[in-house]
């Protein structure tokens, strides 16, 4: 009587433990194993393995559990039978069914699925020794059955995904309301063009290059930008633009007769439909601030900066300085004025 206990509490943990397992492998965040791998941890690294491949280590946990289900049955029912008798055996069979629907399926796999992390990270490194026991008759249902599945691999996560995880994040107070609208807005960068950010030509203000700092020091001292946008006759003919600090600093130290051209730096030209997360990435590389946007006709349509890309993730940036907050909106009201008046 106490081998067909020990037979059937066997059993039982047997399909348990392959149960859970499976679920548990199955529920763990994808994510969370990433960064669990990052630890270098063999049992992290293992977890990390079978979840980049699942198929092998599922199909050594299905024949696992076969094994305790079928086998296992196999031996209680001829136990039984020798211990209790053949009329017996049907009796057996139902409650051992029974048991092993609750105790060996529902009950783990709602384990598993709860604990799925621990119980994932603790079973790694045994699912993968057993992978490469069961390696020949994994390799054979392997090959069987992806005949039947061919299935691409998905990626870990996606946009909107990550979008409702920093809102999920915001309610549950894990994370800011602010840096949750960060993270929204990170994903417009590459929905948004210079075209939408710039400072249009029709507010541009602007010097010519020939002048010297004593004829342009009305409009130098009247700019309320830092940088300064130098042309030759006109506004199309861009040959670079100046810091008003060091303009105001030449005025200062007597070099009043200076050319403006002669104190110009070289400016980056970019056409209108480059996209917010290429703007960033060239500001920062070439280490400038500014760039003029052309238009498909090479005449030039504003001027965008990197203060401009970086209000989309933050938004309006104001300083002490600025008398404007909006200058696209003022572009918008003039041009909707000049087309009334004509």
């Amino acid at each position: 009587m106490l081998q067909l206990a020990i037979l059937i509490f066997a059993v039982i943990f047997g399909s348990a433990l392959c149960s859970s397992t499976e679920t548990a492998l199955f529920s763990v965040s994808p994510l969370k194993v990433k960064q669990l791998a990052q630890s270098n941890n063999p049992s992290a690294l293992a977890l990390s393995a079978i979840r980049e491949n699942m198929s092998r280590p599922i199909a050594t946990i299905v024949i696992m559990n076969n094994i305790f289900n079928i086998v296992g049955s196999i031996l209680i029912g001829n136990t039984a039978s020798q211990v209790l008798g053949a009329s017996w055996l049907g009796v057996v069979s139902g409650v051992l069914t029974f048991l092993i629907i609750i105790f060996g399926e529902i009950v783990p796999k709602t384990i598993g699925d709860r604990y799925s992390e621990p119980i994932s990270l603790a079973m790694a490194l045994p699912v993968t020794g057993l992978a490469i026991a069961f390696a020949p008759l994994v390799w054979i249902i392997e090959n069987v059955t992806l005949r039947f599945f061919k299935t691409k691999k998905r990626p870990t996560t996606n946009e909107a995904e990550i979008k409702l995880l920093a809102n999920i994040g915001q309610q549950e107070g894990i994370i800011e309301s602010g840096e949750a609208e960060m993270i929204q807005r990170v994903f417009r960068l590459n929905d948004v063009t210079a075209s939408d950010l710039m400072s249009p030509r029709i507010i541009l203000t602007y010097i010519r290059g020939d002048l010297t700092l004593e004829e342009a020091k009305k409009d130098i001292i009247a700019s309320q930008h830092t940088r300064i946008i130098v042309v030759d006759r006109s506004i199309d003919q861009v040959i670079g633009f100046a810091l008003k600090e060091n303009l105001l600093t030449a005025m200062v130290e007597g070099n009043s007769h200076e050319k403006i051209a002669n104190l110009a730096r070289k400016v980056n030209f970019v056409p209108e439909i480059v996209r917010a997360d290429k703007l960033m990435k060239d500001f920062i590389a070439a280490r400038e601030h500014l760039a003029v946007v052309v238009d498909e006709y090479g005449g030039v349509a504003g001027v965008v900066t990197l203060e401009d890309v970086l209000e989309v993730i933050t938004g309006e940036i104001v300083d002490e300085t600025d008398r404007t907050v909006d200058l696209q909106e003022i572009a918008r009201k003039k041009r909707e004025k000049n087309v009334a008046v004509h």
